[in-house]
């Protein structure tokens, strides 16, 4: 269950991460990562959820944890360079 969990928060932080960088935000503009390219961005991210996906699917269950604070605060830092409170 928590490697579902897991894989449907990481379908949750493409979407937020695809919307933040069609935001066409300032901030954004100047992170180092995306600078390289949307994709290299793109695969850090896939990496966190590959490894973290690795963890909980070979029973370290309180990675899951771990990544759902990831997610909520990466939704947070969505919703606030999207609302332009940033």
């Amino acid at each position: 269950m928590a490697l579902i969990a897991t894989f449907l928060l990481g379908i949750a932080n493409f979407a937020m991460h695809q919307a933040v960088l069609r935001s066409r935000h300032p901030v954004v503009d100047k992170l180092p990562l995306v600078r390289m390219g949307a994709r290299v961005s793109l695969g850090a991210e896939f990496a966190v959820l590959l490894g973290a996906m690795l963890l909980v699917g070979n029973g370290y269950g309180g990675w899951a944890w771990f990544y759902a604070g990831y997610s909520a605060l990466n939704a947070l830092a969505a919703w606030l360079i999207i609302s332009r409170r940033i």
